[in-house]
């Protein structure tokens, strides 16, 4: 899809010296991607705590105590 953004030239182009990324697409694509993942991740920070799980993680990872 095309689109025209009037963005800041100097951002542009920090971001695509920081991420060692060479075109502005791929930077802007890339941007969008960490966004939505950073969203989706403090999304789920609000169950910590609140899901039981009762399960022996030791045990479905095949471990065995040592003590």
């Amino acid at each position: 899809m095309r689109t025209t953004l009037d963005l800041p030239k100097e951002l542009l182009d920090d971001a695509m010296e920081a991420s060692k990324i060479n075109t502005k697409t791929r930077v802007i694509i890339t941007a969008l991607e960490d966004l939505i993942r950073k969203l989706k991740i403090s999304g789920l920070k609000e169950f910590k705590g609140k899901v039981d799980l009762d399960m022996d993680m030791n045990g479905i990872r095949g471990r065995r105590c040592r003590y």
